[in-house]
């Protein structure tokens, strides 16, 4: 219906910028968001001036919000917790209808103004510039003005099916329907040839490997990188633990299977406690995490991120002898190459300056 202009199309009313997937989970939307973030705030734009708008799953304030300095993952979400406590002075808001969101955003006067706002906590934030539009590829009703989709490279949509014989959320062909597509999870050592194959395999015709671009569309790659783990809890954390040899680990994650070969490359892996994507710890889990920590003493605990956002909001049921070998291990996306990192900026500074 959209494409036969049936349903009508948004534009939101300053750039856009849209990243999504096709496939359920683990082609690190997050990451993606914060490297694009980080772009933009490195002299293409004031940090002040960037939005990003997320649907905000499993949260439990509804409409539109906007996050506040220090949030509370389970009113907002996770995810844009996660990014708003990395990038404090950017307005991170989160609504299920990004036409109205992205609408408010621009207008926020109009829409204080009204009773719509009644439970709308946060009431201030700067009008942006950019907004980031996160996860909004099957969001049909905004379309960004540069669309950006995420393919696993260890998950390749050409051999994966629709739901529930495969991973996919959407139909392979809609990969042309985006301006550009990233493919994620990439070895540093991918070479020119192979990079070559994999823009046969993912349709993009035409591909000038020095532009990164093909007939009709941009072709990028990148890898995840992990950072130095920091303490869950800033106040209890013991660094000290970092250097055991053992390491206790836990994850609700898409996929952790990455997250886990990062930890043994440098510890003897004990456990690992396993939990859905998204998942809500409870007064159980918790209880579960703590008995693991008292059968190994001495091992350091590590989770994701992601799930440390969680973890904040249970901080009244765990033992301070458990948050000071607590930590959580930052990921980061990074494009391969400079060219590669200097063509996906200039393409940045051409959609913000419109």
């Amino acid at each position: 219906m959209y494409d036969h202009g049936l349903k009508k199309v948004h534009r939101s009313d300053v750039p856009s910028i849209g990243l999504g997937n096709i496939t359920v989970g683990g082609t690190g939307k997050t990451p993606h968001t914060e490297m694009i973030v980080r772009m933009l705030q490195r002299g293409l734009t004031d940090s002040e001036k960037i939005a990003i708008l997320s649907r905000g799953y499993k949260r439990k304030l509804k409409r539109f919000q906007v996050l506040p300095q220090s949030p509370v993952a389970k009113l907002y979400g996770d995810e844009p917790s996660q990014i708003k406590s990395k990038f404090p002075r950017v307005t991170v808001a989160v609504d299920k209808n990004r036409v109205r969101a992205s609408h408010i955003l621009t207008h926020p006067k109009e829409f204080l103004d009204s009773k719509a706002s009644k439970k709308t906590v946060v009431r201030e934030w700067t009008v942006p510039e950019t907004i980031v539009l996160d996860d909004c590829f099957q969001y049909r009703a905004l379309r960004p003005d540069l669309s950006i989709v995420l393919v696993d490279y260890n998950n390749p949509v050409p051999k994966d099916k629709l739901l529930p014989l495969g991973h996919l959320r959407d139909l392979r062909e809609r990969l042309s329907a985006a301006d550009v597509i990233i493919l994620t999870k990439c070895p540093v050592e991918v070479n020119g040839f192979e990079r070559g194959r994999w823009a046969e395999r993912l349709g993009v015709d035409g591909y000038d490997q020095p532009t990164c671009k093909g007939d009709k569309q941009y072709l990028f790659f990148t890898t995840t990188a992990y950072d130095e783990p920091r303490p869950i809890f800033e106040n209890s954390g013991n660094q000290r633990y970092v250097y055991s040899p053992l390491a206790i680990s836990f994850a609700g994650i898409a996929n952790d299977k990455w997250f886990l070969r990062h930890i043994k490359t440098g510890y003897q892996l004990v456990s690992h406690m396993n939990f859905p994507d998204h998942h809500k710890f409870t007064k159980g889990d918790i209880k579960t995490i703590i008995h693991a920590a008292n059968a190994d003493p001495t091992a350091v605990l590590f989770t994701t991120e992601k799930d440390s956002r969680r973890i904040l909001d249970m901080e009244k049921h765990i033992p301070e002898s458990v948050k000071t070998r607590l930590f959580y291990i930052p990921i980061r996306a990074q494009l391969l190459d400079e060219r590669q990192e200097s063509c996906f900026r200039e393409l940045l500074r051409g959609v913000i300056s419109k």
